[in-house]
């Protein structure tokens, strides 16, 4: 096997345990309500906990990742998420110490934003040296990931304590990720004259790389209120089980998985552009029939649609960003943090309007989001032929 395969591996574990490891905690989601005796609003600000710890760490990312190099970040970053996501479980199952469990999903959102930041720089450098479209393919695995977290979160709801499950999970997840960032490209110093705080300061003040972190924000947004709040919707608005609402959850992530495996050579054949703007289009359409539909079977559709369209926004625009391959550290964090003001920071937002006007109904708001995407994707995004 040739470093750049080992680094494709690599890349592809890092990402799939990524998701393993999201899926796990969101599957224990309900259970976590239920066993804390909390609302929508508490839900929302303990996620909204995580949001910060990731929003906060993830401007330091890029520096991180062109000193240390991404095997070693994503290696300690993968152990912050490990011990966290534990001790969550743990703190869950007090009555009455949401607070405690906040703490922990602090620490959960550093390493995760982290970590993505670093392995989505990786993957964007296996993918200029391989000459052809991997990113799509790379989320792909994060997708699936996040499938197979959230069967086994089916299987296990109401037969393993959500401790049990989210530990040994994370365990496997642990030894998986270290074994895999050992393929990883060799760390490369940073050129003269390009330190990694002048790097990040260049980036921030790019009008391009800010159109396009806002362009993938609302992307993020369509996925992020997926993640956390379909299960729930679908419980509360259709009057689901929870194992059904697990259920509808891991439909979303299937069809993100299907739409971003496919999505390369259709992005190669007819360029980003176009892929884009469809994206959200399909985006917005679905989320307007899973609210709108009036009957379970309709709004499994919309969930589809939504799946299908929220899956390609975010993989592209972290290409677009690592276009320029000296700047590919600085720029892929700067639009990572503003898509994970929207991927962690957004969920709790619709928490408060679901209070307000129902779980479901609250999704809207993110169905408004896609006309804008729409509208910076045809900015942003250019056609590229590989």
């Amino acid at each position: 096997m040739t470093p750049l395969h080992r680094a494709r591996a690599g890349s592809v574990v890092a990402f799939a345990t990524n998701g393993l490891l999201s899926a796990t905690f969101i599957s224990r989601i309900p259970a976590l309500r239920e066993s804390l005796g909390l609302n929508n609003s508490a839900v929302g600000l303990m996620l909204l906990a995580m949001g910060i710890g990731s929003v906060a760490a993830l401007p330091l990312a890029g520096g991180l990742v062109m000193r240390w190099g991404a095997a070693r970040v994503v290696r300690r970053c993968a152990v912050l998420c490990v011990a966290a996501l534990t001790l969550v479980a743990v703190s869950g199952s007090w009555p009455g110490q949401a607070w405690l469990v906040a703490v922990f999903l602090v620490s959960y959102g550093v390493g995760y934003g982290v970590w993505d930041v670093a392995m989505n720089v990786e993957g964007a450098a296996v993918e200029r040296l391989g000459g052809k479209t991997l990113m799509p393919q790379l989320h792909a695995m994060w997708s699936v990931g996040t499938v197979l977290g959230g069967l086994l979160g089916i299987a296990l709801v109401g037969t393993l304590p959500t401790v049990w499950h989210i530990a040994g999970v994370a365990a496997v997840a642990l030894a998986v990720c270290w074994w895999g960032t050992a393929g990883f490209l060799p760390a490369e110093a940073p050129a003269e004259g390009h330190s990694p705080r002048r790097e990040l300061l260049a980036a921030w003040r790019s009008p391009h790389t800010l159109l396009l972190g806002l362009m993938v924000l609302a992307f993020a947004a369509a996925e992020g209120s997926a993640n956390d709040w379909v299960s729930l919707a679908m419980i509360d608005g259709y009057d689901v089980s929870h194992r059904v609402g697990v259920a509808c959850y891991a439909a979303f992530v299937f069809c993100m998985s299907l739409a971003r495996f496919a999505g390369a050579k259709v992005i190669d054949r007819v360029g980003r552009q176009p892929v884009l703007i469809t994206s959200a289009a399909l985006a917005g359409a679905g989320i307007v029939l899973t609210v709108l539909a009036g009957s379970f079977g309709l709004a499994l559709v919309g969930i589809v649609l939504w799946g299908f369209g929220a899956a390609l926004g975010f993989p592209l625009g972290i290409s677009i960003a690592a276009d320029d391959e000296t700047r590919a550290a600085a720029r892929v964090s700067v639009v990572s943090t503003l898509a994970y003001g929207a991927f962690l920071g957004f969920p709790p937002i619709l928490g408060a309007v679901g209070d307000q006007i129902g779980t479901l109904r609250a999704l809207l708001v993110v169905a408004v989001l896609m006309l804008p995407a729409a509208a910076l994707a045809a900015t942003v995004a250019r056609r590229r032929a590989l």
